[in-house]
């Protein structure tokens, strides 16, 4: 497993981790996803199979940005 952190600057409320976690839990592979809503960290925990592309395609498809 392997756990990484990523940054989204317009995460505010519980409906923008509602909408990330539901996104990112629907991906083959990811184990488990916190999200801090004062830091704007989303910390995912996949497998070997999971991409930072994927994890980032799949943030996009909530309607969020990952910072660069």
């Amino acid at each position: 497993m392997v756990e990484k952190q990523y940054r989204v600057p317009d995460i505010s409320c519980e409906h923008c981790v509602r909408a990330i976690t539901n996104e990112l839990t629907s991906v083959p592979g990811i184990e488990a996803v916190s999200i801090d809503i004062p830091s704007k960290l989303v910390t995912v925990r996949h497998g070997d199979a999971v991409t930072d592309e994927q994890i980032v395609a799949t943030i996009a498809e909530a309607g969020y940005e990952v910072a660069a």
